[in-house]
């Protein structure tokens, strides 16, 4: 894919004004550093950053029973969830495989119908709106949804750090601290020539204190321009990742994908059998629960400075046992960490573990996550 074929968020203007270092992501041409990933990591753990990531998929759904008929799609019970609150979970297929992870944002009751807003990953919009059209509105004609994909017309930034409530406060009309975690609420905002509201969430990827803001392309622009003046640190990919690396938050597509199951993932506190009924993948999972899985998402601590990366061999007294999943080394801790596929039997803690990297076996060892915890 070339580069003037890569799809450009809102902000790719004002961020290529920074003179970053450019990747493709997704099929999107998105920023990995500005200043360096460890002076961005630090920026969040100490103070805040800002990322953009309008590149994340963003659908709305409306409609009859949308948060009922969701919850056919997913292992998580979504019935007690209310409006303006949000709930991590993932979508699966038929054999309980991980189509993609999600945060569902049920709005409530609007013009007489149901709304529920849905982030989900760049690299899988395609796919999830698919899925979610198929299962939601060609299976359910008694109870109609309509999905709107706010994918490309709308902007999300990330606001990140300790400090994010109080740079973003003076910026809204509202007071950010009673929103309170994996809570929503819209707030308005003077910035930018259309003045619209902000969607606030206060979600993140990174382990720390922060909030999720949507908005249109123009309030988001002003918004950008007046957080990069109060200070707040931009900050790219690079920096995502090794904070929720940190946090020991799943990358789709490498920590899960379609061939693991929540359980074998380290989600299984996402799958409610004994609460919900029937649901895809359930009979798998309900499987897995009473038989046991087959291999276990670890995490892992590196001996030294190497640093096992994705794909690299686990081996287990000379026999390769496991696959590292994501691998980096930790600026916070400063400590090589990573996340890998083993069998059960070697998942206990501090269970001793070698990783083959550039043809030699370096150890390691499992440790507790997340690797982090913010104070």
């Amino acid at each position: 894919m070339t580069s003037s074929s890569l799809l450009r968020t809102p902000l790719y203007d004002r961020i290529l004004d920074l003179k970053p270092r450019m990747t493709e992501f997704g099929g999107w041409s998105m920023p990995i550093q500005f200043t360096g990933l460890v002076q961005e990591h630090q920026a969040v753990r100490q103070v805040a950053g800002l990322f953009d990531v309008s590149h994340m998929a963003k659908f709305v759904l409306r409609g009859t029973q949308v948060m009922q008929q969701l919850d056919r799609l997913v292992p998580t019970d979504l019935s007690t969830l209310k409006a303006g609150q949000a709930q991590y979970t993932v979508l699966l297929n038929e054999t309980g495989g991980i189509l993609d992870d999600l945060i569902i944002y049920p709005q409530g009751t609007i013009g007489g119908e149901e709304v529920v807003i849905i982030i989900a990953n760049a690299a899988t919009t395609a796919k999830d709106k698919a899925w979610l059209e198929t299962h939601l509105i060609d299976t359910q004609p008694d109870c109609p949804v309509q999905l709107e994909d706010w994918s490309s017309s709308h902007l999300l930034l990330a606001l990140q750090g300790p400090q994010a409530q109080t740079l973003l406060h003076p910026l809204v009309g509202a007071d950010l601290s009673q929103i309170p975690r994996f809570g929503h609420q819209q707030v308005p905002c003077d910035l930018g020539p259309d003045q619209a509201n902000i969607w606030v969430a206060r979600t993140g990827y990174t382990g720390e204190d922060g909030f999720e803001l949507m908005t249109t392309p123009e309030t988001g622009l002003a918004l950008w321009d007046a957080l990069l003046e109060a200070g707040v640190a931009p900050c790219g990919l690079g920096a995502r990742d090794t904070l929720r690396l940190e946090a020991a938050m799943g990358l789709y597509g490498q920590d899960m994908d379609e061939t693991t199951t929540p359980l074998e993932a380290g989600l299984g506190w996402l799958v409610h059998l004994d609460r919900k009924g029937d649901f895809l993948g359930r009979e798998r999972l309900l499987d897995q629960k009473e038989n046991g899985v087959t291999r276990r998402l670890v995490g892992l601590e590196m001996d030294g400075r190497h640093i096992a990366r994705h794909d690299y061999p686990v081996l287990h007294q000379g026999k390769t046992v496991g696959t590292v999943t994501s691998g980096s080394w930790s600026p916070t801790l400063q400590k090589a960490i990573g996340l890998a596929y083993v069998p059960p039997s070697l998942s206990t803690l501090e269970q001793g573990l070698m990783v083959e990297i550039r043809g030699k076996a370096c150890p390691g060892q499992v440790v507790k996550r997340p690797f982090y915890k913010r104070p």
